[in-house]
């Protein structure tokens, strides 16, 4: 049978990820109500004051023990699923971090890195993916650094040990130690560059998402405005009939002033209806 290789992720971590996400809220109502329910029910059904008291007390009892102990074995299961959860985006990371493990990363990126990537997966799922792709890189690269400075930390402690021990040669060690620290210093900074080119990258994806929603909502808006600017208003279109058609009847029917109102208004009224 073929094993799994290290740093993939294999389908008993998403069965055990999954179950972890709602095992601590089950033990802890599992825990907690049982015992209260049990007691509130026999408080119910007793049949004598003295016994409905006992029962009504050990309901309360219970429920104070339940939360306790309920919240003890909760914090431990948050605190076992943080553990796991930890261990198991160690090894992940050990080969480099790819696309389709980032959201395992989750906890390790920013609320705004968060936030663009919703909203792109949401909009434009082709930035999304490539979004995607260079927060893989800035996780591998952050990790790198990370691993990289305290690998120079333990071997800047062990040349000062080395460098205390008398009595004994101890040149060609502390040629090997500064030629690590050298190594592990140089990582460092070849990771640091390819972390400030993934992060530029994701700011000119972040920018090209931008201006590609900039220029459809001005697209939309410019074509609603030209719209709206091809149809004449419907209240000045109703005016100018009005007023075209009481310069006709005045020209063609001359009489009393009270004549010209009296067919305008029945003009009016025809129009308007």
């Amino acid at each position: 049978m073929l094993e799994k290789p290290p740093g993939k992720l294999n389908a008993g971590d998403e069965r055990i990820a999954q179950l972890l996400s709602w095992t601590p809220w089950l033990s802890f109502v599992l825990v907690t109500l049982p015992l209260p329910i049990v007691f509130l029910v026999l408080f119910l059904a007793a049949g004598t004051t003295d016994s409905a008291a006992i029962y009504l007390l050990l309901s309360f009892v219970s429920m104070g023990l339940g939360l306790v102990v309920g919240l003890v074995i909760l914090i431990l299961f948050l605190l076992y699923r943080r553990r796991w959860h930890g261990r198991l985006r160690d090894r992940l990371a050990a080969d480099g971090i790819i696309a389709a493990e980032v959201p395992w990363f989750a906890s390790e990126l920013s609320s705004e890195e968060r936030k663009t990537w919703a909203e792109l997966k949401a909009t434009n799922p082709l930035l999304a993916d490539a979004y995607c792709e260079t927060l893989a890189a800035r996780l591998t690269a952050t990790r790198i650094i990370a691993r990289a400075r305290g690998e120079t930390l333990r071997i800047e402690r062990q040349i000062n040990r080395t460098r205390n021990i008398r009595g004994v040669d101890t040149n060609s060690l502390l040629n090997d130690l500064m030629a690590d620290r050298r190594s592990s210093e140089g990582l460092r900074k070849e990771a640091t560059v390819h972390l400030s080119e993934a992060k530029a990258r994701l700011q000119t994806i972040e920018a090209a998402a931008n201006r590609t929603l900039s220029h459809t909502e001005t697209d939309s808006m410019l074509r609603r405005l030209a719209a709206s600017q091809e149809q004449f208003p419907l209240a000045l279109e109703i005016a100018s009939l009005e007023q075209e058609a009481l310069l006709e009847l005045g020209q063609s029917q001359p009489g009393p002033k009270s004549g010209k109102l009296t067919q305008s208004e029945d003009a009016l009224d025809s129009l308007e209806r």
